[in-house]
């Protein structure tokens, strides 16, 4: 059975992204560099996903994965996003991951692990 996160439209979780990072003093602008970093996604084809709905896993399937991504490491929800089994999984937990490293106030190049 697939989590019901899969099915949840990004449009519904982007504001809460950009809630959590402007409470800590960072910009939509920073979040948004963040997700087209790990997605790959320009402006325009990120406002689209945000704009027609798109589910989490429409979103993910739709992104071109950077191949850095896996360099993310670390524990998010009390699981180490490294020994996440799920594919798509993964791809979320290593989205809310840097988003918490961006409000946690981590340097932008450390976040997109330059």
């Amino acid at each position: 059975m697939a989590h019901r996160i899969f099915g949840t439209a990004f449009s519904a979780v982007y504001p809460l992204y950009i809630t959590k990072v402007e409470r800590k003093g960072r910009t939509r602008a920073e979040l948004d560099e963040v997700i087209r970093w790990l997605t790959g996604f320009d402006d325009a084809q990120l406002r689209a996903q945000v704009e027609t709905d798109a589910t989490i896993e429409e979103f993910f399937a739709a992104a071109r994965l950077n191949p850095a991504a896996e360099r993310i490491t670390g524990v998010i929800c009390g699981v180490r996003v490294e020994d996440i089994e799920d594919p798509l999984m993964q791809k979320i937990r290593y989205l809310d991951k840097l988003v918490d490293e961006l409000a946690r106030g981590k340097a932008l190049a450390k976040v997109l692990r330059d």
